[in-house]
């Protein structure tokens, strides 16, 4: 009867994750999802990856994709594909949705927020709905600050003018220079911590 109970109880999880990833393999992933990608033969690539608002990502080797509108499935080809240069062998990549986007209410309080977007080598990359008013520095704390491999003297704002479509990149030192760490932060900018250099 024990091991009755114990059998339905794992084939009730199998079903449960072979559910889980056909919804995924569905689903169609969007501006704002963080994706956790997964490369078997080199951990060093493995990472967290923020679908940025024009609908791509950032990969080593790889470089700039597109991911929004696309499956789980579709991106993990795309990545295999591009990384297979750089291995005897195609990789065996892992691709899944680590955090979902969440749809901006229409209500009065979310008028009064704006959604900021962070990646690279930052605590929790991903998007963030703040107050209007929240500065650079305000929101590298919300994101949990910097990993221990953050370039914190090279840290990048990039903003988009809605009415030409044209980016500025703007750097920021958390040591002093460029910027300065009151900027007040607009709807859609994206906040880029790159990797310390080897001597830096």
């Amino acid at each position: 009867m024990h091991r009755r109970l114990i059998g339905l109880i794992f084939a009730l999880l199998a079903a449960l994750s072979a559910t889980a990833a056909a919804a995924q393999s569905r689903y169609a992933i969007r501006s704002g999802d963080v994706l956790q990608v997964e490369v078997l033969e080199d951990s060093s690539l493995n990472r967290s990856v923020l679908v940025l608002p024009d609908g791509t990502i950032s990969f080593p080797f790889v470089g700039t994709m597109q991911a929004a509108g696309r499956s789980v499935d579709e991106v993990r080809t795309a990545l295999t594909s591009g990384l297979a240069s750089n291995f005897a062998a195609p990789p065996n990549v892992y691709v899944s949705v680590g955090q979902l986007s969440q749809r901006r209410s229409s209500s009065p309080a979310a008028a009064a927020a704006i959604d900021i977007f962070t990646m690279g080598e930052i605590a929790k990359p991903g998007r963030f709905e703040l107050p209007r008013g929240t500065t650079l520095l305000q929101a590298l704390a919300s994101a949990g600050g910097f990993t221990k491999f953050a370039a914190s003297k090279r840290v990048e704002l990039h903003r988009t003018d809605p009415a030409s479509g044209t980016e500025q990149i703007y750097t920021f030192s958390y040591r002093g220079g460029g910027i300065p760490g009151s900027t007040v932060l607009q709807d859609g900018d994206v906040i880029v911590v790159p990797e310390r250099r080897l001597f830096e």
